[in-house]
């Protein structure tokens, strides 16, 4: 059974800024970019424990996306009780713990 997919307002407000920042509306490339990230997300409904957990809590986990030096991280909990994901912000770099 497939987890049900919450993308908080901070999160939103994230992709928003995200969107304008890379000038999605004026790039198909960018758009694409933009687009598999929020794929990449929505994917988390099937298997979200699949991405690690953040160095910051092990209550959150996080999703990569991209390829340096354009590496973003969504970070996100999942709730087992309710099968919910809710992913919390959206930050541009991987934290040098990452990359050990």
């Amino acid at each position: 059974m497939a987890y049900l997919i919450k993308v908080m307002p901070r999160a939103e407000r994230d992709l928003a800024a995200l969107f304008k920042q890379i000038h999605a509306d004026r790039s198909d490339a960018a758009l694409r970019w933009y687009r598999g990230l929020k794929a990449s997300i929505l994917s988390l409904e099937e298997n979200p424990n699949r991405c690690p957990v953040t160095p910051e809590s092990n209550k959150l986990r996080h999703l990569l996306y991209g390829r340096k030096p354009h590496i973003y991280r969504a970070i996100y909990r999942v709730i087992e009780k309710r099968m919910e994901v809710e992913v919390l912000h959206i930050r541009h770099g991987a934290r040098d713990e990452l990359e050990k």
